[in-house]
């Protein structure tokens, strides 16, 4: 805000564009106004409207494209984009004021649980051939690519249960976990339990057994939270 306590033109012509968009009288795909009937509309000059354009540009709202079909338009919803923002945010969150791991892992329980009972009949044949392909091999010992299948493992169980919504919500969330626990200083034991556990999801995903997948996979998270709990113990007595 300025000085003098008004807000900049620009920003109160991206507000009014975000406002259409979002409320779907703008919708994906649809071209902006030319610059001339947004001038004219709001009362302000050129870069006032391309400073504004600018802005729903950096949120992912609008995209300009050159040449003789050319224009701004609005964007179409990306879950990657959409997710990068979400983790940034609850990055920051956690950071600033102090959220905790049972708050990180209740979200995990109130979407995971229930994903894995709906996945569980709703998974195709490539969904499982998917999910075998993170089962561990622990014989070379634990790596990268064992922290990497422990993710992906929920991720596509997420998929599997195709509401892209539950994919946007929670992956930011462990993956804020993944960050914030070095999974090297894990327990003894850890990751043989966690092996064990994905392997028993699996299997009852794989018979669409729908409750003792949610059964598994609440037993799972419990699992994972006291563990998390302990590290973040340890590293705050550091």
């Amino acid at each position: 805000m300025s000085k003098s306590g008004r807000r900049p033109a620009y920003e109160i012509v991206a507000d009014a564009l975000r406002v259409r968009i979002l409320a779907g009288e703008l919708t994906p795909g649809t071209r902006l106004p030319p610059d001339a009937e947004l001038r004219a509309e709001f009362g302000v000059g050129q870069s006032t409207v391309r400073e504004a354009i600018r802005t729903l540009a950096s949120e992912n709202l609008v995209h300009t494209t050159r040449g003789v079909t050319g224009g701004t338009f609005v964007a179409t919803p990306d879950i990657g984009q959409l997710s990068a923002h979400l983790e940034a945010g609850v990055t920051l969150l956690a950071a600033a004021e102090g959220v905790t791991v049972d708050q990180l892992m209740e979200v995990r329980q109130l979407t995971e649980v229930p994903a894995a009972g709906v996945a569980a009949y709703r998974h195709s044949d490539a969904h499982l051939e998917e999910l075998r392909a993170t089962i561990f091999d622990l014989s070379e010992g634990v790596g990268p690519e064992v922290y990497a299948n422990n993710q992906e493992f929920h991720r596509i169980l997420l998929r599997a249960a195709d509401n892209p919504l539950l994919d946007l919500i929670t992956v930011p969330v462990f993956r804020v976990i993944g960050t914030r626990f070095s999974r090297d200083v894990a327990p003894e034991g850890f990751w043989r339990c966690v092996d064990e556990d994905h392997r028993a999801i699996l299997e009852a995903v794989e018979r669409r057994d729908s409750m003792t997948a949610m059964t598994l996979m609440r037993r799972h998270l419990d699992h994972l939270g006291d563990v998390y709990k302990q590290m973040d113990l340890l590293r705050r007595q550091n």
